[in-house]
């Protein structure tokens, strides 16, 4: 069975400049997940960190821009 989200997904506010953090919780542990802004496949570097550990799923973003939204 494919892995599901626990919970709904909930909006994150932040500021111009600062760090937001999105993190989703799963049913099954150390299952493979694809951020995505669009249709762009969003990779960890400077702007973007990814996190995983157990069935939670952590993304990153640093100096935030009106174009994260």
């Amino acid at each position: 069975l494919p892995a599901l989200f626990k919970q709904d997904l909930q909006n994150t506010e932040a500021k111009e400049g600062g760090t937001a953090t999105l993190r989703c919780e799963l049913t099954k542990p150390n299952a493979p997940v694809e951020w995505r802004k669009g249709d762009t496949t969003l990779y960890p570097g400077l702007k973007y960190e990814v996190k995983q550990q157990g069935c939670t799923a952590e993304l990153v973003i640093y100096d935030l821009e009106l174009d994260d939204s």
